[in-house]
């Protein structure tokens, strides 16, 4: 017997979820630190077309880093306090 997920039934012609089960939306960026889609992207993504769920897949390698690098140690803390001084 075929497991269930594997089966015809559960195969289909439209693009998956290019989610990455780290769903955290980045506060400046507004973006998934997983996958790099927006809230409302994520939110309306079973309710897409194939085709623009298709547009948004060829977009995510090209939108900026979710979490930009942050400096940490001495020289940041001290450029901190430099800034709010």
């Amino acid at each position: 017997m075929t497991p269930p997920m594997t089966s015809e039934v559960w195969k289909r012609d439209e693009p998956d979820s290019p989610c990455q089960t780290v769903c955290l939306i980045s506060p400046e960026t507004r973006l998934c630190l997983g996958c790099r889609r927006t809230p409302e992207e994520i939110s309306g993504w079973a309710k897409m077309t194939p085709a623009l769920r298709a547009t948004i897949l060829a977009e995510l390698p090209n939108r900026p880093d979710p979490a930009p690098r942050r400096r940490s140690g001495r020289k940041s803390r001290v450029a901190d306090r430099k800034t709010t001084t």
